[in-house]
């Protein structure tokens, strides 16, 4: 397995680029011990990612290129790395253009719930038919809302893609709409 991490990610770490000894990183919850579910990664990287030292999030800004690999372990890797940034302007919107495939972002979600850096804080956040919302969710506008200091009003329909949970309210959530992150009543959308 290392061999082929090693050819696939040029010898250095495949989230910052570093060649400073990288090392096998499995990305869990459910790594089955092949290098379709690890990465390669330097020892900063791999501290980090599992919670050994504090995120610094100035060190991630090199996610603005890895993100967008189209390998799924470094894009699971980026994706959780994102979601622990919510305070960071960057990475939420890094994390609302990330798209990824279906089976590849509930790997990104389970992993998160299973070493404890998701948004389990005891807030459940319900849209207006009592559905549960997570992070990462698209959801629906119900009625136009009128979005105070940005002059514009969100339609009804509109879909909101890759929503960020307000940890502390469950009534709110933020999203991206007309390219401007607002913050929505989750009264007022449903999940699509």
């Amino acid at each position: 397995m290392e061999q082929t991490l090693r050819e696939r990610a040029g010898n250095a770490c495949e989230l910052c680029g570093s060649a400073e000894a990288p090392a096998v990183l499995e990305i869990g919850p459910e790594a089955d011990g092949s290098a379709d579910m690890a990465i390669l990664a330097c020892a900063d990287c791999s501290d980090q990612i599992s919670g050994t030292t504090v995120i610094e999030p100035p060190r991630w800004h090199c996610l603005n290129e890895t993100a967008w690999s189209q390998v799924p372990p470094v894009q699971v890797s980026a994706y959780r790395v994102l979601a622990r940034l919510p305070e960071e302007g960057w990475a939420r919107d890094l994390l609302d253009m990330l798209y990824l495939e279906d089976d590849v972002l509930a790997w990104a979600k389970a992993g998160q719930q299973a070493d404890g850096t998701g948004e389990d804080t005891g807030v459940v956040h319900k849209d207006t038919h009592g559905a549960i919302l997570s992070s990462g969710d698209t959801v629906t506008l119900i009625k136009d809302l009128k979005v105070k200091g940005a002059g514009f009003t969100a339609k009804r329909g509109t879909a909101v893609r890759n929503i960020g949970l307000i940890a502390d309210n469950p009534a709110h959530i933020e999203g991206r709409v007309n390219d401007q992150r607002i913050v929505i009543l989750t009264e007022f959308v449903k999940k699509s």
